[in-house]
């Protein structure tokens, strides 16, 4: 349940490609020849700035073989992170760099499931309700001190603790009492975790939850160092300390990057390749790809879709596109007028979008129309068709308008309303896109505002917002991971939406232990959320990312977890 994907599809930045929102699915000789003298042109010049830039002359391979000699990997990591608080941190930028530096109970293997992390192994009673997790004799804090039952469940305690205000706490509601802790119905020491003995935690639920080991690999379950176990400080100062990681934390320049070097404690030491990796903030997809390009970087966050071709041509073995388990969507504020009590207002904006027109002529990098919220990609899926996706697209705007109208809108008076979107290059040509199939085709008056994403962050969060753009990440893979985020106790529930209906069926099916009952139900529970529209899918994402032929061991998964632990040179 990442809450937001800021850099999945080149954020930020001014660089804009011409205005036009279709793209050609190829191009010439010619364009390509031209395109690869730009690239050139504007390496040199970039070089050029590095140079008069600097006190000391330093090329682009000098700094690569620092680099190397150093063993230091450079990966770019899109928006500044909101955070590096383990508990309060929720966009992905911030979760990518604390996986890196915190070992949870648990961790992903190559394909993203669960696997051996903090606990070298652990058990399951025959209920499925009881944990029991065996910890690795030889954790270590960076500091050296060894890592204990305690610190985890100090840090589980903190996840749900009302006042540490962390949006994740609900990825472990799974856990006996953690709904109530987070309701402030009961204390935290109530939460079902303890720790028995210094190298044991037994972690107990309501109800069998199989991806519960999934959820305990992402970092917001990490432990707390007995030093820091009180803390509730979100400052940077506060993180930059310990850590149980193969790394910890070196320093944080803001705007630029955050560093963070080899934990000599850390019991696999020996095998960890890198003495530092270096995350850079790079916003805009094109500025990121020109420090790919003036060997700047090792690998990138995203690519610009604008050179899709001229990649897939000139470098299309260092060019990785996978499915991810996200959603990229527009989200409603249903908190307030023009869309709050209105789902025929709703429906008609989502019919009125032409996906496949986006996915051929924007999108161009694999991506999937969405017709509904959850991708059909991820494990114990169900088989729900949405009404709009087996329609024509002449049945579908002739529905739209007719919604529009029963909504109580028409020539005479038209709907207004405000689009937020964080500033990139895609999320631009989206916007435009699709509120000019509003214009056409409903006669919808939208403004665009185009943030950058702290900014849009805080309205969200404010209630500053009547449209919002935004994507989401599954943390784990199962459908839960996607759905849960639409309950109306969430801390993630940006649109405010609320349904009991649909929480009673997510009850239902945290209740079910047969796999395809509880798929069933899921299902429904789904068919609930998009009948009332409370967000606008628009496709399903994929991860898109350079990396340099020298790296070794990259691997791809549904949800784009690369340790960096698992790479070398």
């Amino acid at each position: 349940m990442r809450v937001v994907s800021w850099g999945r599809d080149g954020l930020g930045g001014a660089a804009m490609s011409p205005p036009s929102f279709l793209w050609p699915t190829s191009r010439s000789a010619n364009s390509l020849q031209q395109q690869r003298g730009l690239w050139t042109a504007c390496l040199i010049l970039a070089m050029a700035a590095l140079l008069t830039g600097c006190g000391k002359s330093t090329s682009s391979s000098t700094v690569a073989s620092q680099a190397a000699q150093k063993h230091i990997l450079r990966r770019g990591n899109g928006p500044e992170p909101d955070s590096l608080d383990p508990q309060k941190a929720r966009t992905a930028e911030a979760h990518a760099i604390l996986r890196d530096v915190f070992e949870c109970l648990t961790s992903l293997d190559h394909d993203g499931r669960a696997a051996p992390g903090g606990a070298i192994s652990w058990a399951t009673s025959p209920d499925g309700r009881t944990y029991t997790f065996t910890l690795r004799a030889d954790a270590r804090w960076s500091n050296g001190d060894p890592v204990t039952g305690k610190d985890y469940v100090a840090g589980l305690r903190r996840l749900v603790n009302p006042s540490t205000a962390s949006e994740y706490g609900g990825l472990i509601e799974d856990i006996h009492n953690a709904h109530e802790i987070l309701g402030g119905k009961v204390a935290t020491d109530q939460l079902g975790v303890s720790a028995p003995d210094s190298m044991t935690v037994v972690v107990q639920t309501d109800h069998p939850a199989p991806y519960l080991l999934s959820e305990l690999s992402h970092p917001a379950t990490c432990p707390n160092h007995q030093s820091i176990s009180s803390a509730n400080d979100n400052s940077r100062e506060a993180w930059h300390g310990l850590s149980n990681g193969p790394f910890s934390f070196d320093k944080w320049v803001p705007g630029e990057s955050v560093s963070i070097k080899r934990n000599p404690y850390y019991w696999n030491n020996k095998k960890t390749y890198w003495d530092e990796v270096i995350y850079l903030h790079i916003a805009d997809a094109n500025a990121e790809l020109l420090r790919y390009r003036a060997g700047q970087l090792d690998i990138t966050r995203t690519i610009p879709r604008s050179d899709l071709a001229l990649i897939q041509a000139d470098i299309p073995t260092e060019l990785h596109v996978t499915p991810l388990l996200g959603t990229y969507y527009y989200g409603f504020n249903l908190s307030r007028p023009p869309f709050r009590d209105n789902p025929k207002l709703r429906q008609a904006l989502n019919l009125a979008i032409d996906r496949e027109l986006l996915a051929q002529g924007v999108l161009r990098t694999g991506e999937v129309a969405a017709y509904s919220w959850v991708p059909a990609t991820v494990d114990h899926y169900y088989n729900v068709t949405s009404g709009e996706a087996v329609q024509s697209r002449s049945q579908r705007l002739a529905q739209a308008r007719r919604l529009l109208a029963e909504a109580g809108y028409s020539a005479s008076r038209p709907l207004h309303f405000e689009l937020k979107y964080n500033t990139g290059e895609i999320h631009t040509k989206l916007a435009i896109a699709i509120a000019d199939m509003w214009k056409q085709n409903l006669g919808v008056e939208v403004q665009l505002v185009g943030e950058e994403f702290r900014v849009l962050l805080g309205d969200i969060d404010s209630g500053q917002v009547e449209m919002f753009r935004s994507s989401w990440d599954g943390d784990y893979n199962d459908p839960l991971a996607l759905l849960a985020m639409l309950r109306s106790d969430s801390g993630l529930n940006m649109m405010h939406y609320h349904n009991a209906h649909f929480d009673e069926l997510l009850s239902q099916a945290s209740l079910e232990e047969d796999p395809d009952r509880r798929a069933k139900i899921l299902g429904m529970a789904e068919q609930v959320a998009m009948s009332d529209v409370p967000v606008i899918p628009l496709y399903f994402l994929t991860s898109k990312h350079l990396v340099k032929p020298v790296i070794k061991g990259w691997y791809e998964n549904l949800l784009d977890v690369v340790y960096s632990k698992d790479l070398s040179l």
